[in-house]
């Protein structure tokens, strides 16, 4: 758009009283951020516009626009937001700032008198776990130390699904049932931090959601059974269980060659959950089998035969790998998974008989650990740790009384 010209505000003032009848919400957001100067630094009529107004950069000639645009917007009795690069002192006071800088952002607005928003963390298409998102509070930070005053001018937050990874099969699952645990964290107190609680609690809203027609579980099924192209899709479905996408960026990075965002979003990346609630549920009982000094039998017997599971799985998924082209990417995986139950069965056993692990043993089992949580075909393996630490802990395990030992609970609760 071209600032300078009074037929862009003509044309924003009819386009602006169009969609206020289509969405009749009192807030219009205009964006605003990033915005690319470039075109207006090549055009000579715009930066002599520049000149002669006294606009001494490309954020100055923003703000004139803002300027223009809040006007257009208060005549259709719509309130503006935009993005923390919106923000200027001069501009009305009633116009909201939302922030995906975080919370110092989010405070410098409070602070000059803007109402704001927090989207910094909580950005769903970034893969990140529930947990992590939980974990952000838009009073936090620099937004702890406001007066009441100020704190008050803090309305909220909003959690982002940026688009270019989904499709309408998969695109459930990559809202969902996360948006639920940034919801919670968005009406409780800043204090309210139980992540094992949160957890409890997403597992029941999520089966619900499930019922009330969201498909954030059942797409996988179907676009498993495209993948492999037959009817048996346990071992395919074992494997997709125990890995997650990459995070934040890192799936554009891994691109090679142009990106075609028309491509069939149909590989296993596209398939796996952000969390991994298999991988979840075995973190939880390992801590429960460590933390009872390798005594929980009931929990052992799960491990056993989860890690069980993965070792065996390989040779089971092999035969699909080779007949299906869409598959051949995720053998280095497959691979690193059983080779993960094998090590973890191993420790296992070196547990139950209070025995410590050979030095060069550990290290090599270990070192295949360590080789398994590289990404494959931008997917992780989300048991890699949880499968480590009972290996770690056959460093110089023995059971009965006497000094805490590696893997064991202190007087205070703390595990080593």
């Amino acid at each position: 758009m071209d600032p300078t010209q009074e037929r862009t505000y003509k044309f924003l003032d009819k386009f602006v009283d169009e969609m206020g009848k289509l969405f009749p919400d009192a807030y219009f957001h205009i964006g605003g951020d990033e915005v690319n100067g470039k075109p207006w630094d090549d055009n000579p009529k715009i930066q002599a516009f520049m000149h002669s107004h006294g606009l001494k950069n490309n954020q100055d000639l923003q703000a004139y626009f803002n300027h223009h645009l809040e006007k257009i917007l208060s005549k259709h009795h719509k309130t503006m937001v935009g993005w923390d690069e919106i923000l200027r002192p001069d501009l009305p006071k009633n116009i909201v700032v939302q922030s995906w800088r975080g919370q110092e952002s989010l405070a410098a607005a409070a602070k000059q008198g803007f109402s704001g928003m927090l989207s910094f963390g909580y950005y769903l298409d970034l893969m990140w776990p529930a947990s992590r998102h939980y974990a952000v509070d838009p009073m936090s930070g620099a937004a702890a130390s406001l007066s009441p005053e100020k704190k008050n001018r803090i309305v909220g937050g909003e959690a982002c699904m940026w688009g270019e990874w989904i499709s309408p099969e998969n695109m459930d699952s990559r809202i969902w049932p996360r948006t639920a645990a940034i919801a919670e964290r968005l009406w409780s107190p800043e204090e309210v931090q139980d992540i094992n609680s949160m957890y409890t609690r997403l597992d029941e809203v999520s089966w619900r959601l499930e019922w009330l027609g969201l498909t954030h579980r059942s797409h996988e099924d179907p676009m498993l059974h495209r993948m492999a192209g037959v009817e048996d899709i346990s071992a395919l479905r074992s494997l997709a269980d125990v890995v997650e996408p990459v995070k934040d960026y890192a799936r554009f990075e891994n691109v090679k060659g142009a990106w075609d965002f028309r491509a069939p979003l149909n590989r296993l990346i596209d398939v796996a959950n952000p969390e991994s609630e298999t991988g979840r549920h075995f973190q939880s009982l390992v801590q429960k089998y460590i933390q009872s000094d390798y005594q929980d039998h009931d929990a052992e017997a799960q491990i056993r035969a989860l890690l069980s599971t993965w070792r065996d799985n390989d040779s089971k998924l092999k035969p699909l790998i080779q007949q299906s082209f869409l598959l051949h990417e995720i053998a280095p995986l497959s691979e690193a998974l059983s080779n993960l139950g094998s090590a973890g069965l191993a420790a296992l056993d070196y547990l139950d008989k209070s025995e410590e692990s050979p030095e060069s043993w550990r290290a090599q089992q270990l070192a295949i650990a360590d080789t398994a949580k590289a990404p494959q075909a931008d997917l992780l393996l989300a048991v890699v740790q949880p499968v480590k630490q009972p290996i770690e802990a056959t460093a110089r395990h023995t059971t009965g009384t006497g000094p805490t030992h590696e893997g064991t609970v202190n007087p205070d609760n703390r595990v080593h």
